[in-house]
């Protein structure tokens, strides 16, 4: 079911959003080579209880998930693009880094994700990442009411083919409330014009993600990190946003914290 916010009820949900957005700010900035996974779980794990927040993840056990996720962040690394379940890994030279993150803050959700390189970056991983942000850019910018679900769609889609990039639609954008993941689902591609309208109240994750060379993906044997099914490089960008009569607002902002 479509919930759509009441002004109010979105003004509850920006102490969420604003600590998402802490919280990846810190986890970018602290992300090194030589960083392991299951440091960054316990850090974001360790930050959460401190907030007296609720992690969205560790007991998240959808259908897709081969049971519950049991970590509070998805750490994501080079052809690994979505669901990352933290492991023992130590980052190296190079690494291209996903950051997905939710928690419940008084019973509102806020999602949002980053990517970045540690260490020396490859000119195709900025690319792709830089693909990924402006894609996002363009459908905060698509997410105006009187519009609809297919024009956010669309935008998306319009950037990652003008760079080159081949799109999956199994997995995308989705409502964000009380709960993490809730109606409409917003597909990375779509037709202008169509789909659900969009209305003053509607809240939504918006997650841009793309591979460099298919769209194609495998889940890894921990039943939850997907990956490239040729081994090619994924980024993930994602912000909460609330769709009102005055334009969009990006509730998971970092630019507060003087970071993108």
């Amino acid at each position: 079911m479509i919930e759509l916010r009441t002004p109010a009820e979105i003004e509850a949900m920006r102490p969420a959003g604003r600590f998402v957005a802490e919280v990846l700010a810190t986890l970018r900035d602290d992300t090194k080579v030589g960083t392991n996974l299951l440091t960054i779980d316990n850090r974001a794990h360790e930050m959460i209880r401190r907030a007296g927040a609720e992690s969205c993840y560790i007991d998240y056990h959808p259908s897709f998930g081969a049971s519950p996720f049991g970590k509070v962040i998805c750490t994501s690394i080079n052809d690994a693009v979505l669901h990352g379940l933290p492991h023992d890994y130590t980052l190296r030279d190079g690494d291209l880094v996903s950051l997905d993150f939710a928690v419940s803050v008084d019973g509102w959700v806020a999602d949002s994700a980053v990517s970045f390189v540690v260490g020396t970056p490859r000119d195709e991983d900025l690319a792709l990442i830089d693909t990924t942000q402006r894609a996002l850019d363009a459908a905060i910018g698509a997410a105006v009411a009187g519009d609809r679900i297919g024009d956010i769609s669309h935008a998306i889609s319009q950037v990652a083919r003008a760079d080159g990039y081949s799109i999956n639609t199994d997995f995308g954008g989705h409502g964000v409330g009380r709960v993490m993941h809730g109606d409409p689902h917003v597909p990375n591609d779509g037709k202008p014009n169509r789909g659900y309208p969009l209305r003053s109240g509607l809240v939504v994750a918006l997650e841009p993600w793309f591979l460099q060379t298919t769209d194609e993906l495998v889940t890894d044997p921990d039943g939850w990190t997907l990956r490239s099914v040729d081994g090619s490089r994924g980024a993930h960008a994602e912000h909460t946003v609330a769709i009102t009569a005055d334009g969009p607002i990006i509730l998971t902002d970092r630019s507060f914290l003087g970071v993108d």
